[in-house]
């Protein structure tokens, strides 16, 4: 077969085309607090609510300020340090999960608001005898109000990579 120049530049742009993690783009690294829209107030975590002893939860009642969202982060790929809360666990580790800013949010007490949680989808599954680590999540992050059987979730992660938090 005879390259032409042609066949040269063709080849060069679909190499250009494939991604190269050499030259990922760099994520945007948060906190917790850059969830909250600048002059927004934080709303009170524990706030009143309501007590299900048969179920032994507490689902809070926030003010207004839990929903609001940092709308300047909508899709940008983003790593955000927390721990996992599982929503769905495989034969190979969890694939879905809330991430919440301190270890135990959800589980027998009251959940942070909205947008202090982030519901992370993954294709690489977390392994489930991990669960309690700290982890680094990385992905791009979407403004999204949404339901899960944890709590209200004011974000979510489509997850690139999720890593062990080095201390």
């Amino acid at each position: 077969m005879k390259f032409t120049r042609r066949h040269m530049i063709l080849s060069s742009l679909a190499g250009t085309a494939v991604a190269n993690p050499a030259f990922a783009k760099t994520p945007l690294e948060l906190g917790w607090d850059d969830l909250i829209p600048p002059g927004v107030p934080y709303p009170e975590i524990i706030a009143e609510g309501e007590l299900d002893e048969a179920n032994d939860t507490w689902a809070p009642i926030f003010d207004a300020n839990a929903t609001k969202l940092n709308e300047k982060l909508d899709g940008s790929y983003i790593r955000l340090p927390g721990f996992i809360i599982p929503l769905e666990v495989g034969r190979k580790g969890v694939t879905n999960f809330v991430l919440v800013p301190y270890v135990g949010a959800c589980i027998h007490v009251p959940p942070p608001p909205p947008n202090q949680l982030v519901f992370v989808n993954t294709k690489e599954p977390w392994p489930d005898d991990e669960l309690w680590d700290p982890v680094w999540v990385v992905g791009t992050l979407r403004t999204e109000l949404q339901s899960t059987q944890i709590a209200q979730t004011g974000y979510s992660l489509s997850a690139d990579t999720i890593e062990a938090y080095e201390w």
